[in-house]
């Protein structure tokens, strides 16, 4: 699975992307003054997202994002009102990077870099030094503050520094502890030293108590178990064992139970609710007949359990409260991005801050009022003032096996009924996730270089249901192929694709898509396949997180099931131009699966032309970097398919 969750979320090319690429249009200005949406809108185009709520509920911290034409991101830090006013810039040191609200509401806490480790700062706002550091061997992960002020818990890794980290790398898993100390930065200790894995961590109401989840690492271990523990400074309790991956957790009902995102099927995206006994006993699913996926739940010191919620192209928010799940929030035309942000103070008025996106805003910052969100920002309107969108709408269809699908589809500017356009379509990333109404960067540039796009929703993607999700265990190259390939057929007899420049083009587990699907058929007149898998024998084992949701089984015994979907298998069967974009330093999708593909096309005389990123992880962190992906693929589709 290319963009996991637990611990593996990180990689969903959705969710990596959105927190900087989600774009918008809106705005007076006139279509003669407007173009379509560009490498350049890119650039400069801002969003925002909320970081922490004040202890008095009256201000909402939050971080504005743009790429900018050189380097890294770029990042500003802000408060405003609740209610929508007083917007101000801070000025904080630049290796600060906040994360909360010191319980004086005056001062700010969060990472600050020290010797190029991340340690725990306490920043004034608008101070340019922290009057605070706790420093740890090997830095410290984010920081929880307990819900009376008084402590704040760390995961870290407790073994001393690496003398040798500079020269070379031990091959092993890393260590992840849990430690807590005082907010005035005493009495710090490690809480349960024999918890090495934890990946997920919940103080109880009462701030006596840490719920905590830990996670197998892949080095040892072929499956994913984990298991739930509750961890004070007296010891540890495990409170239940579970047969794959946990995401999110969180102390439910009076805090005499512990509820936490899990599933049943072969893939390790977790998609129902689970409560246990903070006592201990056996794990309850609370949505066995779910149709969406409960994707991750977060803590709330209130007492209420918020569950991230996928409905088939839409993202919404749940709460689980005295042993029933309801419909909490929604945006309407768009998506809720995830469970809100809170204080952690138990104390604290209950403001609730929420990323929101829609196919022709930014994501920006929501506040609760009531059951509805009011945005309290707009950043990126001024931008994407000057921008021209087409449409973008939820479209259904059945595909000739008889599986009903849904997707996403985005027309050009200016699109004409009856005109057949360059069509592109465009499998997500994941495979295990969705793509939603917020601001798809790929599918937006397509369109400004005048293509009709589909995304289509293939067995495997999230929101659909648990049974939907468990369809692509080792069907990914047949049943899940099929999907795409059917949406092509759609759009075809739709009438929006011209039959005669067809394209395809997909990132990391999308990017396996492209690669999988030149060899077979030869409809595309142009592909381009960015950080794909081509020889499942190899990544499996060589990927930075565990991929047995794909296949569990052990190469060893048989290969040929590994080797039946790898594109390199095939190679000589390519006849469409296939264009291959790949990191040097991606680990959840080594670079040598695009090179060995390269090679190989490249030997049988096939049109083919691989472009690699130095430095680059899974998707490119640099904005020139960035650019020329984009300036790439439309220089691909310009050569090859028109």
């Amino acid at each position: 699975m290319i963009s996991p969750s637990p611990l593996r979320r990180l990689v969903r090319l959705a969710v990596v992307l959105q927190a900087v690429l989600v774009f918008a249009a809106s705005g007076s200005a006139t279509a003669a003054d407007t173009h379509p949406f560009g490498i350049d809108d890119l650039a400069a185009l801002r969003s925002a997202r909320p970081v922490a709520v004040s202890p008095d509920g009256k201000s909402v911290l939050f971080v504005v994002a743009y790429q900018g034409d050189k380097g890294p991101t770029k990042r500003e830090w802000h408060m405003v009102g609740a209610s929508g006013g007083n917007d101000r810039k801070l000025t904080l040191p630049e290796p600060f990077t906040p994360a909360g609200f010191m319980p004086d509401g005056q001062s700010l806490f969060g990472i600050y870099r020290v010797d190029k480790k991340p340690q725990f700062g306490v920043v004034p706002l608008g101070g340019s030094q922290p009057t605070r550091t706790i420093s740890l061997p090997n830095g410290v992960g984010a920081a929880e503050m307990s819900p009376d002020g008084t402590k704040f818990a760390f995961l870290s890794d407790p073994r001393p520094a690496d003398p040798l980290a500079d020269v070379r790398h031990v091959v092993a898993n890393g260590v992840t502890s849990l430690y807590v100390v005082g907010a005035d930065g005493s009495g710090g200790s490690w809480w349960c030293p024999e918890l090495t894995d934890i990946t997920s961590v919940a103080w109880s109401p009462d701030g006596s108590r840490i719920a905590v989840v830990t996670q197998v690492q892949k080095i040892g271990h072929h499956d994913v178990t984990s298991a739930v523990s509750v961890c004070s400074a007296d010891g540890l309790r495990k409170v239940a064992a579970i047969d794959n991956a946990v995401s999110g957790i969180a102390w439910a009902n009076g805090a005499t139970e512990l509820a936490f995102a899990s599933t049943t099927t072969d893939v390790l995206t977790p998609d129902h609710l689970w409560t246990v006994p903070a006592a201990g006993g056996t794990p309850v699913d609370r949505t066995p007949r779910l149709e969406g996926s409960a994707t991750t739940v977060a803590n709330d010191p209130g007492g209420t359990v918020w569950v991230e919620m996928h409905k088939g192209t839409v993202i919404e928010v749940e709460a689980w409260r005295d042993g029933t799940l309801t419909p909490a929030f929604r945006w309407p035309g768009g998506i809720v991005a995830g469970p809100p942000v809170v204080s952690p103070l138990r104390a604290a008025p209950r403001t609730l801050a929420f990323t929101v996106a829609d196919p022709t805003h930014a994501m920006n910052v929501a506040v609760a009022e009531g059951s509805e969100l009011r945005k309290i920002t707009h950043e990126g309107d001024d931008t994407l003032a000057k921008v021209t969108l087409g449409d973008m709408r939820v479209v259904q269809w059945i595909a000739k096996d008889g599986t009903h699908l849904e997707g996403l589809l985005t027309l050009p500017a200016g699109y004409e009924a009856g005109k057949k356009y360059p069509f592109l379509v465009l499998p997500h990333g994941g495979p295990e996730a969705n793509d939603t109404l917020g601001f798809d960067i790929f599918s937006r540039l397509a369109a400004g270089f005048g293509y009709v796009v589909l995304q289509p929703e293939y067995r495997g993607s999230t929101g659909y249901g648990s049974a939907f999700l468990q369809a692509i265990y080792q069907h990914f190259g047949d049943r899940a192929y099929s999907d795409v390939d059917s949406a092509t057929d759609f759009a075809v007899a739709q009438g929006w694709a011209d039959p005669n420049r067809l394209a395809i083009f997909g990132w990391s587990a999308g990017g396996f898509m492209a690669s999988w699907t030149v060899t077979q058929t030869h409809r595309y007149k142009a592909a381009i396949e960015g950080a794909g898998i081509t020889d499942w024998l190899s990544f499996i084992p060589t990927s930075d997180i565990a991929q047995v949701d794909y296949d569990r089984r052990y190469p060893e015994e048989d290969a040929e099931p590994f080797l039946k979907f790898s594109a390199i298998m095939f190679a000589d069967r390519v006849t469409t131009p296939l264009l291959i974009l790949h990191g040097e330093a991606d680990e959840r999708v080594p670079m040598l699966q695009g090179r060995e593909y390269f090679i190989l096309l490249a030997e049988r005389g096939k049109t083919v032309r691989m472009v690699t990123y130095p430095g680059s992880p899974h998707f490119p962190l640099l904005a020139e970097q960035r650019r020329n992906v984009f300036t790439e693929i439309g220089n691909w589709l310009d050569k090859y398919n028109r």
